[in-house]
C-alpha cells in the first residue's frame, strides 16, 4: 500500500472485519486486530508476531483456552474444540468495538509521537501489547508470550523508524 493511512484502513476495514465476521461477532475487537496483524504476513508486526510464535491459528488456540479458563472461573466446564464452529455472516458489518478504539488511543499515544497519518500495524501492535487486562492479554499470557518483551521490541522498531 502507498501509507500507512491505507495499510491501517485496510487492517482495520477488510481484515479485521473479515475475522469479526467469521467469528460471528458484531464488532471488531482487539482480539480480531491482532488476528488480522497476524494474517498480514507481510508487514514487520506480522513477522514480530510470528517470531513470537504468534501465529493466526495459535493465536486462535489461544483465545480458546482463554475463553476456556474464562468460563472455568464462572463454573462453566467447556472445551471450545468440542461446540460447534461460529456460522460466518456475510451480511453482517461489524462495527468498531471498544477494545480497539482503546487499542488505537494507546497506539496514538505511543512514543514516539508520528501524527495520526503515521498509524501502521507496528504502531497497532504496540497499542495491543499495552493493554494489560481484557481478553487479549488474558490470551497472550495463556500462550505463555511475554508481552511486556515484545512489546519493548516493537516500541524500539519505532522508535528506529519501522511502521
Amino acid at each position: 500500500m502507498a501509507s500507512d493511512a491505507k495499510d491501517v484502513r485496510a487492517l482495520l476495514v477488510r481484515e479485521a472485519r473479515t475475522m469479526a465476521r467469521r467469528d460471528g461477532s458484531r464488532s471488531i475487537e482487539a482480539e480480531h486486530v491482532l488476528l488480522a496483524l497476524a494474517a498480514t504476513r507481510t508487514t514487520s508486526a506480522a513477522r514480530m508476531l510470528a517470531e513470537a510464535g504468534l501465529t493466526e491459528e495459535t493465536i486462535r488456540a489461544a483465545l480458546d483456552r482463554e475463553l476456556e479458563q474464562s468460563l472455568a472461573v464462572a463454573g462453566i466446564a467447556v472445551r471450545i474444540g468440542l461446540l460447534p464452529e461460529a456460522t460466518p455472516d456475510e451480511s453482517r458489518n461489524p462495527h468498531i468495538g471498544d477494545s480497539t478504539r482503546l487499542l488505537l488511543k494507546r497506539a496514538m499515544d505511543a512514543p514516539p509521537k508520528l501524527g495520526a497519518g503515521r498509524l501502521g500495524p507496528l504502531r497497532i501492535l504496540v497499542g495491543i501489547l499495552d493493554t494489560e487486562r481484557g481478553r487479549v492479554a488474558r490470551a497472550l499470557r495463556a500462550a505463555g508470550v511475554d508481552r511486556a518483551a515484545l512489546r519493548a521490541r516493537a516500541a524500539e522498531a519505532l522508535a528506529a523508524g519501522n511502521h
